[in-house]
């Protein structure tokens, strides 16, 4: 297990010494005071746009953060060949996946977490009431979301061949999961046999990462869901989690370094 900190806690120092969090984050700043000061707060429906703007902005900054440091791991390791003297001490493969894994996604959470503490103090000097349940909900279900995306970043990495096919490729699945994926179902209902049965079958294979967006509960300051939902809503995507760290395990397993 030290072993796998200690890998982690290299992830997550490199986070501090890109520049990637910090664009991302004055990019969010700058929007959101500029919306803000637009003094239309006092109207309801105003509020609800401002907040759902700011919640994409930063959906979107944490996808990025999370998918192009989980991207960069495994390729920049084997570019610039330090991979082989990590390898050469007491550390399996394996083992350098989590360490890998666990420092993105710690890092993506830590990025994630100052996101979501500037909006709320926005939010809050705007507002009489600060639903601060829901904001402990959204926070913890985006981030299981992001270790469902870096799991399959990772996953990515150790299967394709450079680094920007797999940032790609992540991006399209990612979003064609959020914008797509809900309704293949309806779309599978219209179509004859056998491709309503292979549309049905992926509806159900893949990971619904629309489940994990409580967007909603603060835009609209709807009632907090219930807890057993969110466990249940965890347990599922650790499940997801744990199968595209298995499949990246045995692909890495059975890789070539050189």
């Amino acid at each position: 297990m030290n072993k796998i900190v200690a890998v982690s806690g290299v992830v997550i120092r490199e986070l501090y010494r890109r520049k990637d969090f910090y664009v991302l984050f004055i990019l969010t700043v700058l929007i959101t005071l500029l919306a803000g000061s637009a003094n239309f707060f006092n109207d309801h429906s105003i509020v609800r746009y401002l907040k759902e703007i700011c919640l994409m902005l930063i959906w979107i900054s944490a996808l990025v953060v999370a998918i192009t440091t989980a991207a960069r791991q495994i390729p920049f390791e084997r570019e610039n060949r330090t991979i082989f003297p990590l390898l050469a001490k007491p550390i399996s493969r394996w083992q350098v996946l989590l360490g890998k894994f666990f420092g993105s996604w710690l890092s993506s959470g830590a990025a994630l977490l100052v996101f979501y503490i500037f909006f709320a103090l926005i939010s809050a000097s705007h507002e009489y009431s600060f639903p601060f349940g829901n904001y402990i909900q959204a926070l913890w279900m985006h981030w299981q979301m992001l270790g469902i995306v870096v799991a399959m970043t990772l996953l990515g990495s150790v299967a394709l061949t450079t680094p920007s096919a797999n940032v790609t490729i992540v991006f399209v699945v990612t979003f064609g999961i959020l914008f797509i994926g809900p309704h293949l179902h309806k779309v599978a209902l219209g179509m004859s046999e056998p491709s309503s049965s292979i549309l049905t079958a992926i509806y159900f294979a893949i990971p619904h990462l629309e489940f994990f967006d409580l967007r909603a509960l603060i835009i609209h300051d709807w009632p907090m869901v219930g807890w057993i939902y969110i466990g249940i809503a965890t347990g599922y995507g650790w499940l997801y989690i744990g199968f595209f760290l298995i499949a990246a395990s045995m692909v890495f397993r059975r890789k070539a370094l050189n």
